[in-house]
């Protein structure tokens, strides 16, 4: 992702990846190990997963795995300093998470980062250091639900907002933009580089089980009979996780994104009814009868972020076609079932 002198500036770089076992945190460090850098995983196993991918990623002699709890700010220590990037992944991410431990969403969230962020500007005070948030789409859609609509493409400095503090369905939500208050302040207060990404639905192989596309992918394989169809024409934008470590990295590797906010994904537009009947294609399956059902409460119909201000600072835009992306994964997890 880098030539010439900013290469041999780049190089053998030292990284952290919090969250490091998740999905995302996997996909990047597999990327930056083939840029020689040495590579730190923190993970507690919460969420993240000792799978083959991260077998084989602990094989290479640059990346090593810290098995740590980051609430706790003793373990930092473990960690050492010294670092010149830090990826900030964690969170407890699903919708069944936020609604049924909407406590612990908020408490990993918000310690974590206030740690991290304390542990970065005193262990890490070279000026060249940056530390990236990865915040989420979910930021937007609290001011979707109160005002009805947001622009479409949505850009980053629309009005966000929590709809309801009442509402466990916002715990995510609200800790994602509180935490993207203390990047922003921390920054500004103690002169830190640092960049905040908000990847908007990412999908691939090895995302885990309870995501739309592999619960879709299983009742198919089940031929569930009538198949439910879900909120059918709600549409989102899916951005395969090739392209969305690509672009986190670019976020972070840029000058120009220093102190900014950028939404990561991708500008097609797919229906949850074209997404299953691609899914029906792949597999070779038709089911005889379907049933439309409503979309849940808390579910919005329509989401597609603005991503022209990466693409303007980074040249970084998603490249992989919904249909190339989907056949990889619907191959993966007809090979990896539950």
């Amino acid at each position: 992702m880098t030539s010439g002198k900013e290469a041999l500036i780049l190089i053998m770089a030292k990284i952290l990846i919090t969250g490091g076992a998740g999905f995302i945190g996997k996909d990047l460090a597999y990327k930056l190990s083939k840029e020689n850098h040495d590579i730190t995983l923190a993970d507690n196993f919460l969420r993240g997963r000792k799978d083959e991918k991260l077998e084989l990623l602990l094989k290479l002699p640059n990346i090593k795995l810290i098995e740590a709890d980051l609430t706790d700010k003793e373990s930092w220590d473990k960690i050492g300093g010294g670092y010149d990037y830090v990826y900030h992944l964690v969170s407890i991410n699903g919708f069944k998470q936020f609604l049924e431990i909407p406590q612990e969403v908020l408490r990993v969230g918000m310690t974590t980062t206030m740690n991290a962020l304390e542990w970065f500007r005193e262990k890490n005070r070279r000026p060249s250091a940056k530390i990236l948030y990865t915040s989420s789409n979910e930021v937007y859609i609290g001011a979707i639900e109160a005002f009805g609509t947001l622009p479409l493409p949505t850009p980053e400095n629309v009005p966000v907002i929590i709809a309801d503090t009442y509402n466990p369905r916002w715990s995510y939500a609200g800790q994602k933009l509180i935490c993207e208050l203390f990047f922003i302040h921390y920054a500004k207060a103690y002169n830190l580089r640092m960049v905040i990404v908000r990847p908007h639905y990412i999908y691939g192989p090895g995302a885990g089980y309870d995501a739309m596309i592999p619960k879709i992918i299983e009742r198919v394989k089940n031929r569930i009979e009538p198949f439910p169809i879900i909120g059918g024409d709600d549409s989102r934008s899916y951005c395969y996780i090739d392209d969305a470590t690509e672009g986190i990295i670019s976020a972070m590797e840029s000058t120009k994104t220093d102190g900014g906010t950028y939404n990561i994904g991708s500008s097609e537009e797919v229906t949850i009814k074209n997404l299953i009947e691609k899914i029906f294609k792949i597999m070779d399956w038709t089911p005889k009868k379907t049933e439309i059902k409503d979309s849940p409460d808390g579910k919005i119909s329509r989401f597609l972020p603005d991503v022209s201000k990466i693409k303007r600072d980074t040249g970084w835009e998603a490249k992989i076609k919904f249909e190339e992306g989907l056949k990889k994964t619907v191959d993966w997890y007809l090979e990896n079932p539950k």
